[in-house]
């Protein structure tokens, strides 16, 4: 059976670890034209993702986007029908937009469907998203830790009580609880100072997004790990997203990862041109020592995303970069 509780923690729940060793999961394809989902080809990418030894696969939520990107708690949810051991884990959903009580009760419930696999990485997305869904951008922030304050309750408490300013609960039930006791682990990303120090305090883990460089994720682990000293939290988690692409001609990497990465943020980032300076691309060689200086930056986990040819770079990345990186 899977283990009750998240994975890098031995003994009672929560309980301190000092020995850490380098996690790395691959993100799982999302982005499918009308018409184009291929059951067949998604189970056997989940099912060699296992065999590789990757430790987990994980989605991104995108509601309002121009590219055709499913949604992360269905796909999370195929993906658990065709996998046993990995992790499952969404960087993040943009839970400000959220129903707390609505999110919870699926993530329980996928939770409970694969017997203990999933991870939650929750974002405060941009205020400029809030009035297509119907809400204030005012207090966002206030709202974000609320949801995730509520979440954290439904989860834990017999019947969850709560005084919010935005949410309030008076002896609400929620079952099945999460399979995971005492709930799955909660990852935050964010860039801000205020959001790492808020991550330290509300979440499991920090999780770096893609879109930042090495140089400034390196920046955002030190924010961390001094607030993780202040607040005695020995045991918080850092990973990090890296848009990467493997290729024997590095220049055609390059070229291919540039053109991904414009139709992938272009709807989001005017700038999305000048993003190849995240990736990490090229050869063998040159993707280990990308890889290794966001280990050294101070990811434990890493979460390896390619933007084209999915399982081909999957494999690519297995044999040839992750046994090299320390």
């Amino acid at each position: 059976m899977p283990p009750m509780v998240p994975i890098w923690y031995r003994g009672p729940p929560y309980a301190r670890r000092s020995v850490r060793r380098m996690r790395f999961s691959i993100s799982i394809p999302q982005i499918v034209a009308d018409g184009a989902f291929d059951a067949d080809g998604m189970r056997a990418y989940l099912a060699r993702a296992e065999e590789l030894g990757f430790d987990g696969a994980w989605t991104v939520e995108g509601v309002v986007n121009t590219m055709p990107q499913l949604a992360p708690l269905e796909t999370l949810t195929f993906a658990a029908s065709c996998t046993q051991r990995l992790r499952l884990g969404c960087a993040v959903f943009v839970s400000s937009l959220h129903s707390p009580l609505h999110l919870a009760k699926s993530v329980s419930s996928l939770d409970q469907i694969s017997r203990g696999r999933v991870e939650v990485g929750l974002g405060t997305g941009g205020p400029r998203q809030f009035p297509a869904f119907g809400l204030s951008a005012e207090g966002y922030v206030t709202r974000f830790t609320e949801v995730t304050e509520v979440m954290k309750a439904v989860w834990t408490q017999e019947r969850a009580t709560y005084d919010g300013r935005f949410f309030q609960l008076d002896g609400v039930p929620m079952e099945p609880k999460p399979f995971q006791k005492p709930r799955p682990p909660v990852w935050y990303g964010g860039h801000h100072p205020n959001a790492l120090r808020r991550a330290v305090r509300h979440a499991d883990g920090f999780f770096g997004a893609g879109s930042a460089t090495t140089a400034a994720f390196a920046e955002e682990v030190r924010t961390v790990r001094e607030e993780m000293k202040a607040q005695d939290r020995p045991d918080f988690r850092i990973a990090k997203r890296i848009y990467i692409a493997v290729d024997d001609d590095p220049e055609r990497a390059r070229t291919r990862m540039a053109e991904a990465l414009v139709r992938y943020y272009r709807f989001q980032n005017p700038n999305a041109d000048k993003l190849i300076a995240v990736a990490v691309t090229g050869t063998p060689d040159d993707c280990v020592r990308g890889v290794q200086e966001v280990a050294d930056a101070g990811a434990e986990m890493i979460l390896l995303n390619p933007l084209f040819d999915d399982a081909e770079q999957m494999e690519r990345l297995a044999a040839e970069v992750m046994p090299r990186v320390a």
